[in-house]
């Protein structure tokens, strides 16, 4: 019963948020047909959407502004990435087109939120300097 309380509330903290998005999307390559497409796209798809979180996780433990800016803008270059194998695998599975637009869905909200907060790191930067 906890479990399905968590899926239905909205995560607001971003690691947690970026860890459900890559578990969500495991979950997802295990549901598809064991085709070539899909196993080399669901790889892919691992690597981005991990990737996102580990990223912003090594922001929140910056060595300094440009680390901290680096790192945001390469979890927000995965997510990008992770958009378009969700769509690719969406299009190849129709079957599985429902759960493809949730996922994509996330990410494109994961996408904003970075995009976020890496204009309000850069508009501090400009108040340093």
């Amino acid at each position: 019963m906890r479990e399905k309380m968590m899926k239905n509330r909205k995560v607001y903290d971003l690691e947690e948020r970026t860890y459900s998005f890559a578990r969500d999307c495991r979950i997802f390559i295990k549901k598809l047909p064991k085709t070539l497409g899909n196993v080399e796209d669901g790889k892919q798809l691992i690597k981005s959407s991990g990737s996102i979180g580990a990223n912003y996780i090594e922001a929140n433990e910056k060595l300094g502004e440009r680390d901290l800016y680096m790192r945001l803008k390469i979890a927000r270059k995965e997510a990008k990435e992770a958009s378009y194998w969700l769509r690719l695998l969406r299009d190849m599975n129709d079957t599985y087109e429902k759960e493809a637009e949730i996922l994509i869905d996330e990410v494109l909200q994961l996408r904003m939120i970075l995009s976020s907060i890496l204009n309000k790191v850069s508009k501090s930067k400009e108040e340093i300097i």
